[in-house]
Formats: structure tokens, sequence, C-alpha cells
């Protein structure tokens, strides 16, 4: 399992060099409940992925089991909303939320929000190649 690690880490590392993507880890992490159904602290990181000249800063909460480990290529590019969200009523059906849910409503937002942001920093065929990195 490990050397599949490795290698899933080798494949994020050369996109990112075919496709000059930079990743800057920002300040410290502080450790806090990230998500809202946290049940247990974590450490998040402010983090900017540059690309074509242009930048996305934004947090990233880190895996429980990863503790304080840096977020590596791989564990960033492989979160990162790529497909378009579609509407919430899709959203919804697509992940199991509730369409009558306030909460849902908030995660569908910040989706769409984080995915336009892919969409301004990366080409279309970009977006597409990162949808392959497993």
């Amino acid at each position: 399992m490990e050397t599949t690690k490795i290698s899933y880490q080798a494949q994020a590392e050369q996109f990112a060099t075919t496709n000059k993507i930079t990743l800057k880890i920002i300040g410290k992490p502080k450790y806090k409940k990230y998500f809202n159904d946290d049940k247990e602290s974590r450490h998040v990181f402010k983090l900017q992925l540059k690309s074509n000249n242009r930048t996305y800063t934004f947090t990233f909460g880190q895996s429980v089991n990863a503790g304080s480990k840096k977020p590596t290529m791989y564990d960033v590019l492989t979160c990162l909303i790529k497909y378009d969200p579609g509407t919430f009523e899709d959203f919804c059906e697509n992940f199991g939320y509730n369409n009558d849910s306030r909460a849902a409503e908030r995660t569908y937002k910040a989706v769409c929000k984080e995915f336009e942001a892919m969409e301004r920093l990366f080409t279309t065929e970009v977006l597409k190649a990162m949808q392959e990195i497993q």
C-alpha cells in the first residue's frame, strides 16, 4: 500500500510540474474543528495554489489521521472540486444531502465557489486531466 501512495504522490507532483502548478503553505497551521460535523480537531492550513500567474488562497483541513503533516500536492489536488456541481437539487441527489436543509445549501454554495475558483485558475483541459489523478 505504501508503494501505491508514493506513486500517487509522484503522479500529482508530475502533474503539477507539467502544468506549472505550485503549492505554498502560508503561516502556521491552526488546530481546530474544521467541518461543521467534526468531532475532533485537526490541523488547518492556509494554502495558496498558483497557476498561469493566477492564485487561489484557501484553507485546507488536514485529515485527522495525517496529524500535523503538511498537505502534499496529491492531498490538495484530489480534494479540489473539479466538476460543476450543477443545480442545488442535483447536488443534493448526487451527494445524499437533504434539499430542505440550510446546512446543505451552505455546503452547496461553498462547493460552487470553489469550482468557480478552479475554473479561473485552470483551463478546462487541466481540470479534466486533474480528474484522472487517483
